[in-house]
């Protein structure tokens, strides 16, 4: 729900972060990139949306004013009707532009005819979710991707330190483990991943799948820390790199060579310099490459001297 207290400018107040997805049978996609893309340029809304035949899915920020309005105009398609979003807040734009991206699949899985319109887990509220992954039978399944996963985890949780969620069907055909215990729960940042997690899960035969109905960002900001089973941040995909319980912002940085969030430690390493390297690239990059980013950074540096965004930074 949009915050009324806040102001509609961003010079005096946080920008409201919109985080939404839903799936729907959607054949004028294409079709609607353009209004929508047009009228989130009109209003200063930034992000990504992602449009496919399956649906919608995206991050987008700006006044409470614009995203109330982006909100409004996607609830008045029948598709979207009962579209629900999560909202956060962010000191500063933690978006460069938009853009609205035509799309094969919302989220990409790979696996043909995976609808979670017809089959789909158990959704859990989060104030239920503790008592469900403290059950001795349960076996709690992150279904995010390592560089996520390093900076944060549900306690107990199994990591399949997948590298894209494209192999996570592969993980799952490889763990016959996984059948051990009667059920299975699963999370995710938002909620997306886990629809079709879920849905895969169901048609691999696992019967009792559930998972955590508005993902981490949900639990954080409706379980008190003090009742927390969550231990570190979350990663979110914006400038803000990271979000902690009551949503609010982390305290990691991004290395915009390799984009792997990066904790306050990280950045004291030797193989830290700023948009160049870090200590999870360092020995992947080349010396030809850091020359490179080092170039893009002195760019970005010019750019914040004259009081400019440059783009890459």
């Amino acid at each position: 729900m949009i915050d009324n207290l806040a102001t509609n400018s961003p010079a005096a107040g946080t920008y409201c972060v919109a985080a939404l997805y839903h799936f729907a049978e959607f054949g004028r996609y294409e079709a609607f990139r353009e209004p929508l893309q047009a009228l989130c340029d009109e209003s200063g809304v930034k992000g990504t949306l992602l449009i496919a035949r399956e649906g919608i899915n995206g991050t987008v920020a700006g006044t409470d004013a614009a995203i109330a309005g982006l909100l409004a105009f996607l609830r008045a398609q029948p598709e979207f009707a009962a579209l629900e979003h999560k909202e956060s807040r962010a000191s500063k734009m933690p978006f460069l532009r938009m853009k609205v991206r035509l799309k094969k699949e919302i989220v990409t899985m790979g696996v043909e005819d995976i609808d979670p319109n017809k089959i789909v887990g158990t959704y859990v509220d989060p104030r239920d979710w503790n008592a469900l992954i403290s059950d001795p039978e349960t076996i709690l399944i992150d279904t995010r991707n390592d560089y996520e996963t390093a900076i944060g985890i549900f306690k107990g949780a199994v990591d399949p330190n997948t590298k894209t969620f494209r192999e996570f069907p592969d993980w799952v055909k490889n763990n016959t483990g996984l059948h051990n215990k009667p059920k299975i729960a699963m999370y995710c940042t938002g909620g997306i991943r886990c629809e079709k997690a879920t849905a895969f899960m169901k048609e691999q035969g696992f019967d009792e799948v559930y998972h955590l109905k508005g993902g981490i960002l949900k639990y954080l900001e409706e379980v008190p820390a003090e009742e927390s089973l969550w231990e570190g941040a979350c990663f979110v995909f914006d400038e803000r790199v990271s979000v902690e319980h009551g949503l609010k912002e982390g305290n990691h940085k991004l290395c915009h060579a390799c984009r792997n969030p990066i904790t306050a430690d990280e950045v004291t390493s030797r193989y830290y310099e700023e948009g160049v390297s870090c200590s999870h690239c360092y020995d992947t990059r080349t010396e030809a490459d850091r020359d490179r980013y080092r170039q893009r950074q002195h760019q970005i540096a010019l750019a914040r001297q004259r009081g400019l965004k440059h783009i890459g930074g």
